[in-house]
């Protein structure tokens, strides 16, 4: 029980800088350690020093709108080294849909199925 007590702290501090970092990108405030450590501690959630560093350090490496719109995405993250990753940005976006209609199965009939044939 201990366990689980201390990984639902550690996620609540991870929490608090997330929705701190979303609250500065959404009121177009510039996103830095120093801004989110300030709404973190407005809210009463004590974190340790390197938690804010890195979510402004995210922040602005990434775009911020980008990582809320493609988090449901899965798979569209990965990782490289630091140059291939600017390298390939371009090709993270998501393919264009097709227009073709996806061919659905059609349904077969039970004419086709032999165990009814048992009773004709």
């Amino acid at each position: 029980m201990l366990n689980l007590t201390k990984k639902r702290k550690q996620v609540s501090k991870e929490l608090a800088c997330t929705y701190a970092t979303l609250i500065l990108h959404d009121e177009g405030i510039p996103v830095t350690a120093e801004k989110i450590a300030t709404l973190v501690k407005a809210a009463n959630v004590p974190v340790e020093s390197y938690w804010p560093s890195l979510f402004a350090k995210l922040a602005e490496k990434r775009n911020v709108e980008d990582l809320v719109l493609n988090a449901g995405s899965g798979g569209a993250v990965s990782v490289a080294a630091p140059g291939v990753a600017e390298a390939a940005a371009p090709a993270a976006a998501p393919p264009p849909e097709d227009k073709k209609k996806k061919e659905e199965p059609e349904e077969q009939s039970d004419d086709d199925c032999p165990i009814f044939d048992l009773f004709n």
